[in-house]
């Protein structure tokens, strides 16, 4: 007498498992990881440090911090820029996240990843999860590297550096925490333009230089309802922050990330995804 053999599916827990540990395998060998850290430290860092060059006239150029953390982030919560020091700040990791999500995710349909994956994996849930954790990883990780390059650019510019140490902590773990949202974000619109990788960096772009809550701004004002967005709470996290902006960073990153995976899954469950 024969015994049945049975074989039982994989819980949740042991697919997203296995899904992080591909993704997080391709993220450390590839250089594209490398360059985009590299590029997180070289821009605040070249920022800081030629605004104090001189100019052909041998006068020198008008700085654009007063305070070695101000390339961190911004002074006060402004969504409505008064000057590109209010915007050149932590935030434009959110930019260079955006491209480099789309070249990583790019790839998995270039390779024909994504079909050898969904051939084997039909939870599409999992692969907008395990996408959107690596990202952010990878994001956070920028944000270090930004942190270091600008400050010490900031440090050879011969910048102020003093600051409210707490409201500084706060500011970095606001903008990292942010890294959540921001990945869920591009994941879901590489999903959307999956066929189109021009497109789907163009979009990543666009979306992550805060056009649409800095035209919202110049309607609303200069309102704290615009931190019901990515960007907003982004902009939030500022050298003013507490532990009120960690919480407000952490409850829209978490609120948008899960929009984005719900939807995102519900179009690649109902959709070609090759």
């Amino acid at each position: 007498m024969t015994k049945e053999l049975k074989f039982e599916s994989p819980t949740f827990k042991q697919r997203i498992k296995g899904m992080l540990g591909v993704d997080f395998y391709r993220l450390f060998h590839t250089p594209l990881f490398c360059i985009f850290l590299a590029i997180a430290a070289i821009i605040p860092a070249m920022v800081s440090g030629f605004t104090m060059m001189p100019d052909q006239n041998g006068n020198k150029i008008e700085p654009l911090y007063s305070n070695v953390w101000q390339i961190i982030a911004a002074t006060e919560p402004l969504y409505v820029i008064r000057e590109i020091a209010d915007y050149a700040n932590m935030n434009m990791v959110f930019i260079f996240g955006g491209i480099m999500v789309s070249i990583f995710i790019g790839h998995d349909y270039k390779s024909g990843y994504v079909k050898q994956l969904f051939t084997t994996h039909a939870k599409k849930e999992d692969y907008m999860i395990s996408k959107t954790l690596v990202c952010a990883f990878a994001m956070v990780c920028m944000c270090l590297t930004y942190f270091i390059g600008g400050t010490i650019g900031g440090l050879i510019a011969g910048y102020e550096t003093s600051v409210n140490v707490g409201s500084l902590v706060c500011a970095v773990l606001g903008k990292m925490i942010m890294s959540l949202g921001w990945a869920a974000l591009y994941t879901f619109l590489n999903v959307i333009f999956r066929k189109y990788f021009g497109i789907s960096i163009a979009s990543s772009f666009f979306f992550g230089t805060g056009i649409l809550i800095i035209g919202a701004a110049a309607i609303l004002g200069n309102s704290p309802i615009l931190n019901i967005f990515l960007y907003g709470s982004s902009v939030f996290a500022c050298l003013s922050s507490n532990l009120w902006t960690i919480i407000n960073c952490l409850v829209v990153s978490i609120a948008w990330t899960a929009i984005y995976i719900i939807v995102g899954s519900h179009i690649l469950n109902k959709c070609d995804v090759y």
